[in-house]
Formats: structure tokens, C-alpha cells, sequence
């Protein structure tokens, strides 16, 4: 069957519902189309036992600017806006403060001389001290925070990200992927479970083949990831290969969370938390009792994110033989597996959030541009400093979404002068 619309929206995670919400402000009903069979992209909230857990992005970053936080509280979700405790290691299990206080200082060092290295090799590698005794701690903060050690970041793309963030992170009560996954308008039909497989265009538009027929667009709205565009899960026309090369510049890092639930009588306090092994790239982070609740949400990026290839079994493994070696070896039976993520094994994804190679930090404005007012980009890798976040992707999306309605209402003013010309000859 064929379907023919104005707005065809590719991705329904914040990127895709951002540009729906301004469609629908707009005046337009715009079509989504979605691979997985939920919708909120790498936003999701799993509820088991009980305990809602964000698989993808949890926190709220720079919450005072950031656009989900107002729609959180017209939405009835709760925010809470403590200060997270990233950074205080609970009783200096493992990393006593004298320790802590010269990895800080080396992390700050290091942040000073990447403007150095911005604008030299643009590797954020080349700022450490060589076989500085910190450049492990580094490199694991960078593989939280990019998904990359500093070697594969673009150190004017960290900066940039750096200096625009607020320093406020908060969290939605309820969870985050439940908040994005609430926020399409009524205005707006969504289909899960349809994968795009080939965008060719035609003398008025764009024609989409999915896998449950064929759909006629005036505008297309691309929000699928980097990992998606730069590879050939969906058929492109050649006019296409800028925007896919500059995808396969800004590729996803690595990042994972395993969750376990506290049982009994543990030594676990409420919002503690605790860095596994300060010394090596591949460890986690750990958030203990998050808003009171009894699990632990262990966080895993760059090299750290590998373990979980291996299996969940050897993700929860890892998690527990980390937290054995702070809190000792009873603590062991106080922990039971809850639940883990893999978003770079799936396959509509590939990864977690993009990150700018170095020499490549020009490419985000690049994979922003529409092309011939026909295709448009979305995603939190297209947004100029926000990148990384949801709130990033959700902005993308309002912003592809002016775009793509101003190019369509711009045609119809066009056909219909057009129409006029050939009725007056």
C-alpha cells in the first residue's frame, strides 16, 4: 500500500518526538515511523520488580535550560533537582582523598590543555602527561562522558560540550525514557515495528520504502543515529553521501548500565556512590540507592562498556566484583541482578551517543543541513553543543521541524503561484 503525507518523521526517540511536538504546534499531523517496537530511541524505562530503571539517558543535564524539564512538570512527572554526587566517593572506599584530590587536579590540568591540543592534532589524547600515573582516571571520565577514551575525542568537540553545560543535572521521578515516551502529541501517528529500508526522490518529493509498503513525503525528517546513516541499513541515493560521511565522523561511543537490586540488611547507604578502580579505563560508576530505591545502577563506558559483549551474566559479574572490592566480600549475597543494557548490539542503534572524531568537530553543523528542502536532520549528534543528550535531540528536532514545515508551506506557495500563472495564460 502507499500513503502519501507532508511531515514523514524517521525515529521516534526525543529527537523525533521533539520535531513532532513542533509540527503539531505548528498545525501539521506528522507521521513517525519507528524500528523498535517502543518508542523513546536510547531513552528507555524498564520497570522490573518494581523499580523503574533508565536503560538509556537518566539525568536531566543542564535542567535549568533544558527542554524536557518544563515538559517533565506540565507532564505531572516530578523533578527532583538535587546535586548528584558523581565525584564523592563514599567513605574513600578505595580511593582515599589525598588520591582523589591529585585525580581532580590532573582531570582540571588536563581539561586546560586540550585548547593546546584543539588547535594542533585536535586529539584530546595529546593533552595528557605522558605516562602521567591519572591518565587511566582520565581516560575513564572521558569514556562516561563521550563513550571514547581521549584518544578517538575531538578536542574542540569536548570543549564545546564542556562549556556550554550548566553543571545542573537533575532526574525525573518516574524515569527519563518514561517522560520521552509520553511526550508525542495527539496530533502525531506513530508506527512501531517498521523499518525504513530505501529513500529515493521523486519530481515533488521523497519516496520511502518500509517494510509495510511504500509512503510519498513532501518533507522527510531523519533522526536515526550516526551508526544508522553511516551504514547501509537504509538505501540512500547518492546525493545522500555528504550527510552519511559526515554520520561516519561523529560514530557512538560506548556506554552500558547494569543494574542490581540491594536485598537485606547491606551496608548501602541513600544517593552515595563510588568509582570501582580510579586507576584503569574500564571500570564503572557507581550510583547507590538512587532516590532511596534499593538498587545499585552501575554506569560503563568506553573500554569499561566491553564487558557486557561478553553477556549479561559477566556484566553483573563485574558490577559485584567491583563493589566486593570496596565493600568487601559479604556484600556479595546482598546483590541480585535486575537488569542490563546492550545498545551496541542493537542493531537499529549501534551504540550510545555520538562522539566527533579528532580533526572532525565541523561535522555536526554539516549533518544539520537539509538538503534540497526535501530531507532534514535530527538527532542529538546534528545539535551545535548540546550533542550527547536527549535535550540536545529533542532541540534538533524543533529545529528540523521549522525547517522542514517552512520548506513545505514554501512549495505550496510556489505551486499555487504556479497554478495561478498557467490558469491566467
Amino acid at each position: 500500500m502507499t500513503h502519501e503525507v507532508d511531515f514523514l518523521i524517521v525515529g521516534a526517540g526525543a529527537a523525533g518526538i521533539g520535531a513532532a511536538r513542533r509540527l503539531s504546534e505548528l498545525g501539521a499531523s506528522p507521521l513517525l515511523l519507528e524500528t523498535m517496537d517502543r518508542v523513546g530511541g536510547r531513552a528507555e524505562t524498564r520497570v522490573v520488580n518494581g523499580h523503574a530503571l533508565d536503560l538509556g539517558c537518566g539525568w536531566l543535564h543542564s535542567g535549568d535550560r533544558n527542554a524536557w524539564t518544563a515538559i517533565a512538570e506540565r507532564s505531572g512527572f516530578t523533578v527532583d533537582r538535587r546535586a548528584a554526587v558523581w565525584g564523592q566517593q563514599f567513605r574513600d572506599l578505595g580511593f582515599p582523598r589525598e588520591d582523589q584530590a591529585a585525580a581532580r587536579r590532573a582531570y582540571e590540568a588536563w581539561t586546560d590543555r586540550l585548547a593546546d591540543a584543539a588547535s594542533s592534532s585536535d586529539r584530546a589524547s595529546d593533552a595528557l602527561v605522558p605516562d602521567g600515573p591519572w591518565n587511566g582516571f582520565i581516560a575513564a571520565m572521558t569514556g562516561f562522558i563521550s563513550g571514547v577514551g581521549p584518544e578517538r575525542i575531538s578536542a574542540k568537540d569536548y570543549i564545546t560540550y564542556d562549556d556550554a553545560s550548566t553543571r545542573n543535572n537533575w532526574r525525573v521521578v518516574g524515569g527519563y525514557g518514561a517522560l520521552i515516551a509520553t511526550g508525542l502529541p495527539p496530533s502525531a501517528t506513530v508506527h512501531t515495528g517498521v523499518a525504513v529500508q530505501c529513500i529515493d526522490f521523486t519530481r515533488d518529493g521523497v519516496a520511502v520504502t518500509t517494510t509495510v509498503g511504500l509512503i510519498q513525503a513532501r518533507a522527510v525528517i531523519l533522526t536515526v543515529s550516526t551508526a544508522v546513516l553511516a551504514s547501509s541499513a537504509i538505501r540512500m541515493p547518492p546525493d545522500l553521501e555528504l550527510w552519511q560521511a559526515s554520520a561516519a565522523s561523529l560514530p557512538l561511543g560506548r556506554n552500558e548500565k547494569v543494574f542490581l537490586e540491594i536485598v537485606g540488611d547491606a551496608p548501602f547507604e541513600d544517593e552515595t556512590s563510588v568509582l570501582g578502580n580510579p586507576r584503569t579505563r574500564a571500570t564503572g560508576s557507581y550510583y547507590i540507592r538512587p532516590l532511596g530505591a534499593p538498587v545499585i545502577e552501575c554506569f560503563l563506558g568506553g573500554d569499561g562498556a566491553g564487558v557486557v559483549d561478553q553477556g549479561m551474566d559477566e556484566g553483573f559479574e563485574f558490577a559485584r566484583d567491583e563493589l566486593v572490592g570496596l565493600f568487601g566480600s559479604d556484600v556479595k549475597r546482598f546483590l541480585r541482578p535486575l537488569a542490563a543494557s546492550h545498545w551496541h548490539r542493537t542493531s537499529s542503534i549501534g551504540g550510545a551517543y555520538s562522539c566527533a572524531l579528532p580533526g572532525y568537530a565541523a561535522a555536526r553543523a554539516r549533518l544539520a543541513e537539509p538538503f534540497d528542502d526535501r530531507v532534514f536532520f535530527a538527532g542529538e549528534a546534528t545539535h551545535p553543543f548540546d550533542f550527547t543528550t536527549a535535550h540536545g535531540a529533542h532541540d534538533s528536532g524543533v529545529r528540523a521541524a521549522n525547517e522542514a514545515f517552512a520548506a513545505v508551506t514554501r512549495g505550496a506557495r510556489l505551486r499555487g503561484f504556479a497554478s495561478a500563472k498557467v490558469h491566467e495564460d
